[in-house]
């Protein structure tokens, strides 16, 4: 920044599932941080792009990055200042960490981040490229232990996946989570497949006499139900 000419940023941030965007702050707090350190800095913020996927993988596979890199592809001649608050919201696999690197170099974008400090010598790369190496060794260990757990649960009898319709996930006494009726659609349910199996009405009268009735609630929370059942065509 040289004289009175203001140098702008952009925010990135980035979340690991939808999950965590919905229910957590991560996304504010980040966007917070990196909001007081343009202010310190004396830049002027112009964008936030956020994410809610993993950082492992293509960095294409990310919509906010895509968006990003868009935004400065749409000013080729403007050098930008790309803040973030940690090495691990950048990218969390080293290969991409580095070919993202390496694009945004190629738009004059300066990468800056609020717990990491990015130095063009060897020893600065190289230190980089550990961390990089690190975020991507923590993510697949994570993984690598979500896997164990999950395993072990099943081996307990436990369902571990997305809940059935007509049930959702509750707190058990001694910790972990079981699943229970999620009532009205385990009665909805319920309903269908016990009338359907009793022969009390063919398919296409379990759809209108029992899920048109409840079509609306069904189809708010469940609306890939009916395209997966062989047993409920739509008439």
């Amino acid at each position: 920044m040289t004289g009175n000419t203001i140098q702008k940023a952009i925010i990135y941030c980035r979340v690991s599932s939808k999950k965590q965007r919905e229910e957590g702050s991560g996304l504010d707090s980040q966007e917070h941080r990196c909001r007081e350190y343009a202010e310190e800095k004396g830049y002027q913020v112009s964008a936030m792009f956020p994410d809610d996927v993993s950082g492992g993988g293509d960095f294409m596979n990310r919509p906010g990055m895509v968006a990003l890199l868009a935004f400065l592809d749409a000013s080729p001649h403007e050098k930008y200042v790309v803040i973030f608050d940690d090495l691990k919201r950048y990218a969390r696999d080293t290969e991409f960490h580095l070919k993202l690197k390496r694009e945004m170099l190629a738009r004059n974008a300066r990468r800056e981040c609020l717990n990491f400090r990015f130095e063009d010598t060897p020893e600065g790369k190289f230190i980089e490229t550990v961390f990089a190496a690190q975020g991507e060794l923590e993510r697949e260990q994570n993984g690598r232990q979500v896997r164990q757990k999950m395993q072990a649960r099943m081996e307990q009898g436990f369902w571990v996946f997305h809940a059935p319709v007509g049930y959702c996930y509750t707190t058990a006494k001694h910790g972990g989570k079981v699943l229970v009726r999620n009532e009205p659609l385990a009665s909805i349910i319920e309903e269908a497949f016990e009338g359907y199996a009793c022969g009390r009405f063919e398919p296409p009268r379990v759809y209108r006499r029992v899920f048109c009735s409840n079509l609306k609630l069904l189809y708010q929370r469940y609306s890939y139900f009916h395209r997966r059942s062989p047993l409920l065509p739509v008439v």
